[in-house]
C-alpha cells in the first residue's frame, strides 16, 4: 500500500474500513427486515425496539460483546420471511381461516430459505437461526418443526420474547397496547410453555432498559 501517506497510521484506517463495511451491512439486513415488516403493516421503530430488547435481554447472560452486536443485527431479521407470503393472506382485514393459517405459519421456513445456507459470518448464522425458529415454543408446540426446549437456538429463543413483549406493548390498527404491567404478567404465566423459563429473571433485570428504548423509539401512532 505504498499509495498511502505515510502520516495514517494503516491499522487506524483498516478498523475504520472495517466499521463503515460493518455499518452498510447492517443498514442492508435493516431494509430487507422492514421490506418484511412493511408488508405486515409494522414500523420502522418496531425493528429497532425488539433487536434492542433482544440483545438486553441476553446481555444478562452473555457478556460476549461481539456476540450481543451480531444478534442486535440479526434479530430485525425475524420475518423476512413474510416477503414471501401472499399479500391476500398478509394484508387481510380479519382473522385468517384455516388454510390462511397455514399459509402464514410457513414463513419462518421461508425465512430460512430467503437468508439461505451459503453464510459464514455469525450476523447470517444467527439471522438464519432467528428467521426459522422464532414461532417455535419451549414446550414444542411451536412451529415450524414443533422443536422442544434447548433444540430451539438460543438466539431464537431470546428473540422470540422480546418479539413478544413488543407486540403487546404496542398499538396496532387491530388492537390498542397492553400496559406493560399486563403485558409482563401474561409473559411471566407463559415462561415453560412459550418462552424459556431460564429467560424469566434476565427479562425482570432487563425491563427497566426495555423501558427505555421503548420509551426512544416510540411508534408514530403510540
Amino acid at each position: 500500500m505504498d499509495f498511502i501517506p505515510k502520516h495514517i497510521d494503516i491499522n487506524v484506517l483498516k478498523a475504520r474500513v472495517k466499521t463503515h463495511i460493518n455499518l452498510s451491512k447492517s443498514e442492508v439486513l435493516y431494509a430487507l427486515a422492514r421490506a418484511g415488516e412493511y408488508k405486515d403493516n409494522e414500523t420502522g421503530a418496531r425493528v429497532h425496539r425488539m433487536s434492542r430488547y433482544a440483545k438486553i435481554i441476553a446481555g444478562k447472560l452473555i457478556q460476549n460483546k461481539e456476540w450481543l452486536e451480531s444478534l442486535l443485527v440479526a434479530a430485525p431479521m425475524h420475518d423476512i420471511g413474510k416477503i414471501g407470503i401472499p399479500d391476500a393472506v398478509m394484508l387481510k382485514e380479519g382473522p385468517l381461516d384455516a388454510n390462511e393459517w397455514k399459509i402464514m405459519k410457513t414463513h419462518p421456513q421461508v425465512g430460512d430459505e430467503i437468508i439461505g445456507n451459503n453464510n459464514y459470518s455469525e450476523v447470517m448464522l444467527l439471522a438464519k437461526e432467528i428467521a426459522s425458529g422464532h414461532h417455535e415454543k419451549w414446550d414444542g408446540s411451536g412451529y415450524p418443526l414443533g422443536l422442544i426446549g434447548e433444540d430451539i437456538p438460543f438466539s431464537a429463543r431470546v428473540v422470540a420474547l422480546a418479539d413478544v413483549f413488543d407486540a403487546l406493548t404496542s398499538r396496532r390498527p387491530y388492537k390498542e397496547a397492553w400496559s406493560v404491567d399486563k403485558a409482563v404478567s401474561c409473559i411471566d404465566e407463559s415462561f415453560g410453555q412459550h418462552f424459556d423459563p431460564s429467560l424469566a429473571e434476565p427479562f425482570h433485570q432487563a425491563l427497566p432498559e426495555m423501558l427505555d428504548v421503548k420509551e426512544a423509539f416510540k411508534d408514530a401512532v403510540d
